[in-house]
């Protein structure tokens, strides 16, 4: 089987192809990767195979966007994402698809919710294309109680569909052969009823470019509490003052509580001794010397947090980010606060609470059980062996 993964320059979007396509390479089949290049020679292992798709023409490209997009909060945020990144992406990416489609011949196409580009060339050579979910968010009524926010996107992805000469009626973001959802109902919620066609795996974890071999593993502390504080790779220059409330939360906690802040250092300034400062880290591997995350509520790194039964504080900045805090608080593995509001004081009780009180941490223990229960990686490469 040849697949080729069609993806938006994002990391927590294209992290869980990684793995999938690991244990594909593993079976025998033939990976491969389309989308802007630019962005994923950075995030996709040495060798893989990518055919460039959608890569900016204007000054700064995707970096650019990323800084207008930063700082937009609510509706605003949702606006920018259809009008000045998902639409635009997506006229931009179709030609590359077209030839990635030619060059590579693939029998399956496994197309990103928000590379829309990958379902239209699918849908016009006939091929069978599968969604891949890196965020549930969709799966949960995201606009039940905002229903002209609901149809204002559904016009969008309409309009989308008439500019690219697509046939209209269906979402390029679902397909009806396969959706592959990266989470569980035991965190989206079990209320829902979903088509037999969307296959709920779990978090697909998988290696990453970086080994982990510059982090300075010797200064974990044996006896305090480890805790990671992460705003993601998109957020992280947005944080300035969610870190300096982070710091003011846990001068209190200094005798029992190590932090290890991901941040840019001239975000953060002078840390005390008790706080590992790093402009990045090795999230995977740093993730089972921990006793709990903060984070902003970014998919990837809430679903791999829990799949180590690790409680969170979660304070979401903005798009499905808000979503997936109240998931993680009503399934009771987490703690939701204010990204741009938290007091030092709310922050530290939160922090507290998921530290020690023990329902916390059985509820994430308890999402645990399910995402290895429902396989991940392999069971994502399971259900696309089926298709062909």
């Amino acid at each position: 089987m040849r697949v080729l993964f069609v993806v938006p320059p994002f990391a927590g979007h294209v992290n869980p192809t990684v793995a999938v396509a690991a244990e594909l390479t593993a079976r025998g089949h033939d990976v491969a990767w389309t989308g802007p290049a630019e962005v994923l020679h950075q995030l996709l292992p040495a060798g893989a195979e990518l055919h460039p798709s959608g890569d900016s023409a204007e000054a700064g490209g995707y970096g650019t966007l990323h800084e207008h997009w930063r700082d937009l909060r609510g509706i605003v945020a949702l606006r920018f994402l259809w009008e000045e990144a998902i639409i635009p992406l997506t006229h931009a990416m179709l030609p590359g698809v077209e030839r990635a489609v030619d060059a590579y011949a693939p029998d399956v196409l496994v197309v990103d919710q928000q590379a829309l580009a990958g379902a239209m060339v699918a849908r016009r050579r006939g091929l069978p294309w599968v969604t891949s979910a890196s965020t549930s968010a969709e799966f949960t009524r995201p606009f039940a109680g905002f229903p002209r926010v609901g149809e204002w996107v559904a016009d969008r992805i309409a309009g989308l569909l008439a500019a690219c000469g697509a046939p209209a009626g269906w979402d390029a973001r679902f397909s009806d052969r396969l959706v592959l959802v990266f989470s569980t109902p035991e965190l989206v919620g079990a209320d829902e009823t979903y088509p037999e066609h969307y296959a709920f795996v779990g978090p697909a974890l998988g290696p990453r470019p970086s080994d982990g071999s510059s982090f300075p593993w010797q200064r974990l502390d044996p006896v305090r509490r480890r805790v990671l504080v992460s705003l993601g790779t998109l957020n992280r220059e947005a944080g300035g003052r969610f870190y300096a409330t982070v710091l003011r939360a846990v001068e209190q906690l200094a005798d029992r509580v190590q932090v290890i802040l991901a941040a840019p250092a001239d975000t953060v300034g002078e840390v005390p001794d008790h706080v590992l400062l790093q402009e990045y880290v090795p999230q995977l591997q740093l993730l089972p010397h921990l006793d709990a995350v903060v984070c902003h509520g970014g998919h990837n790194t809430v679903c791999e947090a829990l799949a180590h039964g690790l409680p969170l504080v979660v304070a979401p900045i903005r798009d499905d980010q808000p979503i997936v805090a109240q998931q993680v608080e009503a399934a009771g593995a987490g703690v939701r606060v204010r990204f741009g509001r938290a007091r030092a004081g709310e922050l530290r009780d939160a922090l507290e609470a998921v530290l020690d009180d023990p329902a916390h941490r059985h509820a994430a223990r308890r999402i645990q059980a399910s995402f290895a229960a429902a396989g991940g990686a392999v069971a994502a490469a399971d259900r696309l062996e089926k298709l062909t």
